[in-house]
């Protein structure tokens, strides 16, 4: 499906106008009874019905379809089609509909409003008869609103209640596509104060990618607040990057608030700082217990110091064979030759092996354990 969408994307500037937008159109009725009957938890599929429906639009523009025809399609399709968790945009579709069938796409959504029951409780909105098409008119109207740049229609479709940060981003991602700059940003802060905590968080981020093209000015500033209410290896990672020559000003900070945290503390001198030797002292002092952040830092430690890194290896073996199984052995084995290509020609090579003849002795009755040992080549 993707290949084919590829080459209808590679034939849209040379193609006919009308043969383009007939195929496209044919494509897309297909792929949609596809996803329909077939399994997409990849959601491999959905993505290239997303590519055609992002498609259509423009094609149809192109084409100078009939905006009745399209009217009557584009309501078909989201009320009475084929699946139901596709949105059309109307306002992708403005250029191909035109004032006369803009008004009649919503002359025939008011008419579908008439048709609904008086609105339920908020508890009972999703038990509805008719929720379905309660959700695409609110879809419609909130994408209108858009269209229309209306500021008091997008706060009152997009915000709702205000109840939730991710409305309040969705506010704010309106006001930027119309080119309410100030405002976006002034709601996708807003966002970032609200709950729940993980909404606020990507809110946070979108408000510094706001930041960053339209008032870069302020970026740190945003960064450090986002870095203070939510300190991790990856809030941490983004002021660095973002306070460039301020940096020195922040690391202090920085550092004693990720100590809370040992795991992001020592993946932020790792992976951001690229500093092995301030991740190895980190991972000590702050008595770091997650194998994962161990063996990365292990990995990292052992061109400044191989003996040192031993001790951790040792243990991640041993933490490796308390589950039986062959993936379980196979990674064992394998860092045990690591450990004794780190150990040779050293005064610890002899206590490397010991420690694989004690593992052989310990694991005796595991057969498979021992074939993954010989594959390795271990004594």
């Amino acid at each position: 499906m993707h290949r084919a969408v590829d080459v209808l994307e590679a034939a849209r500037a040379t193609a006919d106008a009308a043969e383009f937008y007939a195929v496209v159109h044919s494509a897309l009725a297909s792929a949609v009874k596809v996803i329909a009957r077939a399994d997409d938890s990849s959601g491999i599929i959905g993505d290239a019905c997303r590519r055609l429906l992002d498609m259509h639009p423009r094609a149809a523009a192109a084409a100078g379809v009939s905006p009745g025809r399209l009217v009557d399609w584009m309501i078909k399709f989201q009320f009475d089609g084929v699946v139901d968790y596709f949105e059309l945009d109307p306002v992708a579709y403005a250029p191909a509909l035109g004032d006369v069938g803009m008004k009649a796409y919503r002359a025939r959504l008011d008419a579908v409003r008439a048709t609904l029951a008086p609105d339920p409780a908020e508890a009972e909105r999703w038990s509805v008869p008719d929720r379905h098409e309660r959700w695409v008119l609110e879809w419609n109207d909130r994408r209108l609103a858009v269209h229309d740049r209306d500021i008091d229609a997008i706060i009152r479709t997009h915000a709702r209640d205000r109840k939730v940060a991710a409305w309040l981003q969705d506010t704010a991602k309106a006001f930027e596509e119309i080119g309410e700059i100030d405002l976006a940003i002034d709601w996708a802060r807003q966002a970032a104060d609200h709950h729940p905590d993980h909404q606020a968080l990507r809110a946070a981020d979108y408000w510094c990618e706001l930041l960053a093209r339209h008032r870069p000015g302020e970026l740190v500033a945003a960064r450090h607040v986002v870095f203070s209410r939510w300190p991790s290896a990856t809030s941490a990672a983004r002021l660095y990057r973002d306070a460039r020559s301020s940096w020195p000003n922040f690391r202090d900070e920085v550092l004693t608030t990720l100590a809370t945290r040992p795991d992001q503390a020592v993946l932020f001198a790792l992976h951001t700082l690229k500093d092995p030797h301030l991740a190895w002292k980190q991972a000590a002092a702050l008595r770091l217990d997650d194998d994962h952040t161990w063996a990365e830092v292990a990995k990292a430690y052992e061109p400044v110091d191989p003996r040192a890194v031993l001790p951790i290896h040792r243990r991640l073996v041993e933490h490796e064979l308390v589950d039986a199984g062959a993936q379980h052995y196979r990674l064992a084995a394998r860092r045990l030759a690591k450990m004794r290509t780190l150990a040779a020609g050293t005064d610890q090579a002899e206590a490397v092996d010991t420690f694989i003849a004690e593992l052989r002795d310990t694991h005796r009755r595991r057969p498979r354990l021992q074939r993954e040992f010989d594959r390795a080549q271990l004594p």
